[in-house]
């Protein structure tokens, strides 16, 4: 789940089997454990191509200290391995980069050791295609030492200079205009980037066609939607069901600004309409890593649990009777509501959440607009019916089976890279 302490499974020891293929893979985050949004999407990007006779080197940033310690895992995966520490530092002269007339995030994920890693591997010649995650990664083929290889793919996963668009909204200034800054530098500097490759991955088809009304082209641009585990986020009978007690749970990385306004908008606003709907206690577990000071001071409203980092999110997902993506800010596709699905739970979602979700509201999965009397009503509706809630968790189930497994997901990956 995005918020997952820990890794679906332990990293296969595939590299270097099979064809021969070599690949760069530049990512802005070491893509282990997958226990957010952009970690799950890379490191099953990884996985798949080593699993199909990749040669895999593979160049990411840490920027969380204790990260560098899952070096190992990814090593069987992985022909070569860098990952280079972000120092915090490093985000705040970013900022620099704004006078410059250069974007925030660019300039945060410049690294000259990751750098002189790409020029390396480059100059091997050995490399026959390149892969870089997120636009900041661009940079680091933009300015290489050596020849780029031929089939080059930038996997935005969404256009994420509409998201600081969405924050320079709800910010107040002067944070409204630094992120409104951003939000411009960022977009232009993605349709930039976006010269140096054949092709251009995005999480939906709305994503894909914001890219292309920003000024993306129509045959370069392409959908490449995220999986889910299917085996490690599965309804299993060893697991504890739901209490009896009404209660709701969000799972994600809780230092993370969408799921931080989420958390307090259900805490503050939906929550107290709940219990007053149901005439007795419901309770909200926000269970993920890096809590936020606006999320610790939840943990001090009636009914509202903080967890912080835990080994394994499913256990949390299990014993509650709904989980909710109470989301108002979302780009791209929510894990979170895809891997509560794959565990056969029932979900409720704003429409932001649902965006990108091959599935039918109201059959599925509750979607409902992020108003908070709709968004209770919907909830109590499931929390009164555990029997309805149950057969719309195996529908929900069902449906990740049948359409959401990460190989057939992939698959315009592999033809990209024939």
């Amino acid at each position: 789940m995005s918020g997952a302490m820990a890794g679906p499974r332990t990293a296969l020891a595939v590299a270097g089997g099979g064809l021969g293929r070599e690949i760069l893979v530049l990512c802005h985050r070491i893509p282990y454990p997958p226990n957010k949004g952009d970690k799950v999407r890379s490191y099953h990007l990884v996985r798949h191509l080593a699993e199909r006779g990749w040669r895999v080197h593979l160049g990411a940033l840490a920027d969380t200290p204790g990260d560098m310690a899952y070096r190992d895992s990814l090593r069987p995966l992985c022909a070569s391995l860098a990952v280079e520490p972000l120092p915090a530092w490093r985000k705040c002269c970013s900022l620099l980069g704004a006078v410059r007339g250069t974007s925030l995030s660019v300039e945060c994920f410049r690294n000259r050791r990751l750098q002189a890693y790409v020029d390396k591997v480059l100059a091997s010649g050995t490399v026959s295609a390149a892969l870089a995650v997120s636009a900041p990664m661009a940079e680091y083929l933009r300015c290489a030492a050596s020849p780029l290889p031929g089939r080059r793919i930038l996997d935005l996963v969404d256009v994420d200079s509409e998201k600081w668009r969405a924050y320079a909204g709800r910010a107040a200034w002067p944070a409204s205009q630094i992120y409104g800054l951003e939000a411009k530098l960022l977009g232009r500097y993605e349709q930039r980037a976006a010269d140096l490759f054949e092709a251009v991955l995005l999480v939906s088809e709305a994503e894909v066609s914001l890219f292309r009304s920003l000024g993306g082209r129509d045959g370069q641009v392409r959908n490449v939607s995220n999986g889910v585990d299917l085996d490690y986020f599965s309804p299993a009978p060893d697991r504890q069901g739901p209490s009896a007690s009404p209660s709701t749970v969000f799972c994600g990385a809780m230092d993370y600004p969408p799921n931080i306004d989420a958390v307090a908008w259900f805490a503050e606003s939906v929550l107290p309409r709940l219990r007053r709907r149901l005439r007795r206690p419901a309770s909200f577990s926000i269970v993920g890593s890096n809590p936020a000071p606006r999320v610790r001071a939840l943990a001090g409203l009636p009914g509202v649990g903080v967890t912080g980092a835990v080994p394994d999110v499913r256990p949390f997902v299990a014993e509650a009777a709904v989980s909710v993506a109470p989301m108002r800010i979302a780009r791209g596709v929510q894990n979170k509501v895809l891997e509560a699905m794959a565990m056969g739970k029932a979900v409720v979602a704003t429409e932001q959440a649902f965006e990108g979700i091959e599935a039918v509201a109201g059959e599925d999965l509750c979607v409902v607009p992020d108003e908070p009397e709709a968004f209770a009503a919907a909830v109590a509706g499931l929390l009164a019916d555990p029997a309805g809630a149950a057969a719309m968790g195996r529908r929900a189930r069902r449906r990740m089976e049948r359409h959401y497994a990460w190989a057939a997901r992939l698959k315009t990956l592999e033809e990209l890279l024939r």
